[in-house]
């Protein structure tokens, strides 16, 4: 059953900030919702002229370490990583008319993947990690979409042709990196990287990802009604003056910047451009004006419900990425089950 659009927006916009905060008291370190709330409302409090609001400080400093340095960058990383896969995997889908797109088709996360592996094998700081991930994963996509232009028959079906073959090849680089590289120390490094987690993500990753994830959001959100003429097909959409060329590559350039953006701080998490773009179509139909901003929310609202679960199951943080496959894949397969995988 479709929500009105109205009734489904509204309470996914309630959702966010409720996770927002309930996400930065709950945890192995716990710590009172007054105490968050008072941390958070200090710094506002002391921008008012003449101090006319004050109260004193209940939280301790271990609390408030906990907050600001480890729990915030963590939370809003996860806003950005969620919402960032949602809203690229529900622009894939429209772009290629088929549900069971993800943001990772034309190799993008492997492409990060091998140059986040080869930054660890080469004992770089976390920094080069994470630029090396990002330029790793556009010069995948990069490669995918120059092969594709080699054919001018069936472009989208070629272009998917070229994902697969650039993905795989550095699927095998990966593979190669995993092998050559020391058992002790390097390789556990490599294949938690892969896995995905936000335990390490500080400012300075949010600082950086920010740009790229807003102007391509950005341009999404503004061009989010010509998808819904691509989704329609190629044909109607030239009918109607829409250039799908250039559109399609507008597209892939945005998607593959907040995918490259959202795997470099996080690592390789699958399932979320797949399952909440159908989500998103239960609550407020096909309709990509309405689909991707709710898909942004519920994107957001998703990754940090996966992050508190990573962060409370155990002693021991559990990666991400095999947090989304075991949700997602029952998830998924529920929505075969009930035949709601589709635009309708």
């Amino acid at each position: 059953m479709i929500l009105t659009p109205s009734v489904g927006t509204v309470l996914v916009y309630c959702l966010l900030p409720v996770l927002f905060f309930a996400s930065l008291f709950i945890g192995q370190y716990p710590v009172s919702p007054l105490h968050v709330l008072q941390l958070l409302a200090a710094p506002l409090v002391d921008l008012i002229p003449g101090h006319l609001i004050h109260f004193e400080p209940i939280w301790t400093a271990a609390e408030e370490s906990v907050i600001y340095q480890v729990r915030l960058p963590r939370v809003i990383a996860a806003v950005i990583v969620g919402a960032g896969l949602s809203v690229a995997g529900a622009a894939y889908q429209g772009l290629f008319k088929n549900p069971l797109v993800s943001p990772d088709i034309l190799g993008v996360s492997s492409g990060a993947g091998f140059g986040a592996a080869l930054a660890i094998l080469l004992s770089w700081n976390l920094a080069m990690v994470q630029l090396s991930a990002f330029c790793f994963g556009v010069l995948a996509v990069t490669v995918t979409y120059l092969l594709s232009r080699i054919y001018r028959t069936t472009p989208t079906l070629i272009l998917v042709l070229s994902g697969i073959i650039v993905a795989a090849f550095f699927s095998a680089l990966i593979s190669l990196t995993k092998y050559v590289a020391d058992p002790y120390e390097k390789l556990p490094a490599i294949t938690f990287w892969l896995m995905g987690s936000l335990s390490s993500v500080r400012y300075s990753d949010i600082v950086m990802v920010i740009p790229p994830f807003l102007i391509a959001t950005g341009i999404l959100l503004l061009i989010r009604w010509r998808i819904n003429l691509l989704a329609v097909g190629d044909d109607e959409a030239r009918t109607l003056g829409i250039d799908t060329r250039r559109m399609a590559q507008v597209i892939i350039l945005c998607s593959t910047l907040i995918t490259a953006s959202a795997v470099c701080i996080a690592g390789i998490i699958g399932w979320v451009g797949l399952v909440v773009p159908h989500l998103g179509r239960m609550l407020v139909g096909p309709d990509y004006t309405k689909l991707l901003p709710v898909c942004l929310l519920l994107g957001a609202c998703y990754m940090l419900i996966i992050d508190d679960l990573a962060r409370m199951l155990t002693n021991a943080e559990i990666p991400l990425g095999i947090l989304t496959a075991i949700i997602g894949a029952p998830f998924f397969a529920y929505l075969l089950s009930r035949k709601s995988v589709g635009w309708i």
